[in-house]
């Protein structure tokens, strides 16, 4: 039986035919970036000295931060880019000390910021928060760049639509 195995030659397909190094081409290719043109990043436009705009549209929201967004009627607003140019993410700082990022890799809207803030107050019920309603952003370049102070009011304008969910004012008087 030896004699016979002797005559057999180890083959290793592995390395048949093949060169030793890896071929050059790879067939996986990287994914590209999401972000979409024309979005800065804010850490670019402040080498830049780009001065950055924000979305009037802020400031007629009258939208309580324990809200959440979703419940606006403005719905086109929350379409539009809070800043112009458009940013992938910026920080909103609030008074207190509070601060939240807002990110959206095609350019953060009205919406994503108020998303952003609205998963820090969901849990707080209207008592608990000294100034509910949001007044409005405020960009500070000599501050911080990067970020935008977050304004607050005691309460917003009456609402226009007249919805009311309080039954207890239609039963006393």
């Amino acid at each position: 039986m030896s004699a016979e195995t002797s005559d057999l030659t180890k083959v290793d397909s592995a390395v048949s035919g093949l060169s030793s190094s890896p071929t050059e081409e790879k067939k996986g290719h990287r994914r590209a970036s999401s972000s979409a043109a024309g979005v800065y990043n804010i850490n670019d436009l402040e080498k830049e000295g780009k001065e950055l705009q924000i979305a009037k549209e802020t400031q007629k929201l009258n939208w309580k931060l324990n809200t959440s967004p979703a419940t606006l009627d403005d719905k086109e607003a929350l379409k539009k880019f809070l800043t112009t140019p458009p940013v992938k993410k910026i920080d909103l700082h609030f008074p207190l000390g509070l601060e939240v990022t807002a990110r959206n890799l095609k350019g953060v809207t009205i919406k994503d910021a108020l998303d952003a803030i609205h998963k820090q107050f969901k849990k707080k019920a209207d008592d608990e928060l000294e100034l509910p309603v949001l007044a409005g952003f405020e960009w500070d370049k000599e501050e911080s760049w990067t970020r935008l102070i977050v304004h607050q009011k005691k309460e917003g304008a009456p609402s226009s639509g007249g919805k009311k969910k309080n039954k207890k004012d239609s039963y006393g008087e």
